[in-house]
């Protein structure tokens, strides 16, 4: 699979780190334990960087918690990755959105024309768990790829050929899947996996402003 360049990655975290970032408007609404029936909230949007194997014991911002997601999860259903898909894909108006919180994991699905765009944040307990985490979700996964160099950030990550990015940055595992979109999109016919990526740099730029 071809590797992002260095320069695209640092041109693009350059740039995202000149601005700011918001979490998702809107309340959260959590399943209260693994029998609960699935729960979802629906969001209207009409209008210490470094390696990922340092400190075992650092966390992300916004400790994990059973009750709800962090403020860091919940950045990737805010302003950034929204202002940055309706930008690449050229979109008219901001995409219908849906956010769910269970098992530690919250979710932020994109509904577009073409398919569902799922990105998710896995909060561990510490950065141990998180890369324990992340070595299984790599071995399992299919046709994975490193991302490394300067593309990566400095963080443990893969891509699969179908169109996932998947990065852990201290607690945290983020997944971008863009699966269910075809193999190109928008007007500059991107391919499922570029997007992913720059949706993933996005928010892990996100995560290193406000670490």
């Amino acid at each position: 699979m071809k590797q992002h360049t260095p320069l695209l990655a640092s041109l693009a975290l350059s740039a995202l780190l000149l601005t700011g970032c918001a979490t998702t408007a809107g309340s959260i609404t959590a399943r209260s334990g693994p029998s609960a029936p699935a729960a979802s909230t629906e969001t209207g949007h009409s209008d210490s960087h470094g390696s990922g194997h340092h400190d075992a014991n650092s966390s992300s911002p916004g400790a994990p918690n059973a009750d709800e997601p962090s403020e860091a999860a919940l950045m990737v259903c805010g302003d950034q990755p929204m202002d940055r898909l309706t930008a690449i894909l050229d979109l008219d108006s901001d995409p219908h959105t849906i956010n769910d919180w269970a098992d530690s994991t919250f979710t932020c699905t994109y509904h577009l024309d073409e398919g569902d765009l799922v990105i998710s944040v896995k909060e561990a307990k510490d950065q141990h768990t998180a890369l324990t985490y992340f070595d299984a979700m790599q071995a399992l996964a299919k046709d994975a790829t490193p991302i490394e160099g300067l593309a990566n950030l400095g963080f443990p990550a893969y891509e699969t050929a179908d169109g996932s990015a998947v990065f852990q940055k201290d607690s945290f595992i983020l997944q971008v899947d863009a699966t269910d979109l075809p193999a190109t999109l928008g007007p500059e016919n991107i391919t499922r996996n570029a997007l992913a990526y720059q949706l993933s740099t996005t928010i892990l730029a996100c995560w290193i402003e406000h670490p």
